[in-house]
């Protein structure tokens, strides 16, 4: 499991062999992109317009805005739909969306930005600007650079601590998402392989912070929305009624679209914004891909590059690989897939694809770029738009990059429908729907308060007879327990959480304890319900 001191630096030395390779490939790619501005090449309209009508209406989206970016020009610009399903406000190039994981780049900007001002150092160990910072192991701790905290290499699980972020709202603070770093326990050594994670991204916001003597979202301000033009984006707060334009998340409800967790009139700061919550518009968006494709142009202040020439390279470059599936292989033609500081780097048809997406409840947003054509696209949707934000980025990227075109859009549906029933049955849903409440006083379902330490205290106790798990600092996790099969599960409460979990109690050391586990094996990482690890400390009140 966990590799000690003494062999990291075997595991280090076999790591960076590994990357070394992705690192000739990206170099071949990389001269093209950076020597002046490439041809641009033929746009299809009419194409684009087929794949959004397709995906608008195929999967019946309650917003959605595109827009493609060809030789530093904006060629296309497409909105459609709702701010909010039924009410009559349209979705426009200036609509706030939650662009979620996009903001990793932003970030990743963020540091360059400061490691360019010399405030701090790419490798710079992190308790060297947050000294109170701990990991769970000692030795990670005082090893871990700032670096690290960009690119998934922890040796944490995938969406290790992210319960701390949401379902929103809760209770949890950024120091607490950064204090609880210290009690989750690796599943892997460290930078040995690739796991997606959001908490180290919120501690590589307080690094900046520290370093540039101001709070993120001042900072982001500062050094990257005014710089680039980006004058909607914001990562903080802000008054609904004077910003206006802003669209609310949305969920399926049978067969409409029904907003949920729609914002309230003073929408407060997050912990998560250095991670995922920024707020950009498409033209936001635009302007960050002209910034990133033509910096000559767009990324210039006073006259000076808005960033130096080897920190666009530094966040461009592959630092960990990435595990390249099946569906890469077969659409994209890649031979090589890999994370650079806040991007994902891949070759699709021989040319270089830097690129990222971002998922929220109820919001959808990706930015592919293909650098050497001189092409960039954004997607933004607010809506449950996961497979259509992935066959329209593939139909558009692939009007650009794939010999002969663009396929229809239902050739990628049928393709992703083809993949679901091709997976094993250990990684379908089980059928749960024979269930039974549990009943209050079963042996097998020890009562009282339980906790966790990072996630806090959770209360297992008698409600109307029944049993119901409600946690203190995240009160839109409480549900019912239910007798499933062999099983107990929790029936949340809130039908937005979509995602129920396995309830297992055991009992050693005189002490109860509880752990979760997701029922859908293959639901959102993010809903990290195994790596909580209860203990019952008292009775029920």
């Amino acid at each position: 499991m966990f590799r000690t001191p003494a062999g990291a630096g075997r595991l280090v030395h076999r790591t960076r062999a590994r990357v070394r390779a992705l690192l000739l490939l990206a170099a071949l790619c990389a001269p093209a992109a950076a020597a002046g501005s490439p041809p641009a090449p033929a746009f299809d309209a009419r194409a684009a317009d087929a794949a959004f009508d397709d995906a608008f209406a195929r999967y019946d989206l309650p917003g959605l805005a595109v827009g493609v970016v060809v030789g530093g020009e904006v060629v296309y610009r497409r909105t459609a739909g709702e701010l909010r399903a039924g009410r009559g406000e349209p979705v426009t190039p200036r609509t706030l969306f939650k662009v979620a994981s996009n903001s990793k780049a932003m970030t990743a900007a963020l540091l360059a930005r400061l490691v360019d001002q010399g405030r701090l150092a790419w490798d710079d160990p992190v308790v060297r600007h947050l000294p109170g910072f701990r990991m769970h192991d000692p030795w990670v701790t005082r090893e871990i650079q700032v670096r690290d905290l960009l690119i998934h290499n922890s040796g944490l699980g995938p969406g290790a601590g992210d319960l701390m972020l949401w379902p929103e709202p809760n209770a949890f603070t950024r120091e607490d998402v950064v204090a609880g770093l210290a009690h989750l326990k690796p599943l892997h050594s460290f930078r040995s392989r690739y796991a997606y994670d959001n908490t180290l991204y919120i501690v590589a916001g307080e690094v900046a912070a520290a370093a540039g003597g101001a709070p993120y979202e001042a900072l982001m301000q500062r050094e990257v929305f005014a710089p680039l033009g980006m004058s909607r984006c914001t990562a903080g707060g802000f008054d609904l009624a004077r910003t206006g334009d802003v669209a609310q998340p949305h969920r399926r409800d049978g067969d409409r679209n029904r907003v949920y967790r729609e914002d309230p009139p003073q929408v407060p700061a997050v912990p998560m914004a250095a991670a995922g919550g920024v707020r950009c518009s498409l033209d936001d968006m635009l302007a960050w891909a002209r910034a990133w494709l033509q910096p000559e142009r767009f990324a210039m202040v006073d006259g000076a590059p808005w960033l130096s020439e080897a920190q666009r390279a530094a966040l461009w470059t592959a630092h960990m690989p990435m595990p390249l599936g099946a569906r890469l292989r077969e659409w994209d033609g890649s031979r090589f897939y890999a994370y650079g500081y806040g991007w994902r780097l891949n070759d699709a048809h021989g040319r270089l694809k830097v690129s990222h997406t971002g998922t929220l409840a109820g919001m959808y947003s990706a930015l592919t770029l293909l650098p050497e054509l001189g092409a960039g696209f954004v997607v933004l949707i607010n809506g449950e738009g996961s497979d259509a934000r992935t066959v329209l980025v593939q139909a558009l990227s692939d009007l650009f990059a794939r010999p002969g075109g663009a396929r229809p859009v239902a050739d990628y549906a049928q393709a992703l429908a083809r993949e679901r029933e091709a997976l094993p049955a250990d990684r379908r849903v089980p059928d749960t729907s024979a269930r039974r409440p549990v009943v209050a006083g079963e042996v097998d379902v020890p009562l009282g308060v339980y906790r966790d330490p990072w996630f806090g205290d959770a209360r297992v106790c008698a409600v109307d007879g029944g049993v119901a798990f409600v946690s203190d600092k995240s009160p839109k996790l409480a549900g019912r327990l239910m007798r499933a099969g062999e099983g107990v599960l929790i029936d949340w409460d809130d039908e937005a959480i979509d995602v129920e979990a396995w309830a297992a109690f055991s009992a050693g050391d005189g002490a109860a304890r509880l752990g979760l586990r997701k029922v859908d094996p293959e639901a959102d990482f993010s809903y990290d319900f195994e790596d909580l690890a209860f203990e019952r400390i008292a009775d029920c009140p």
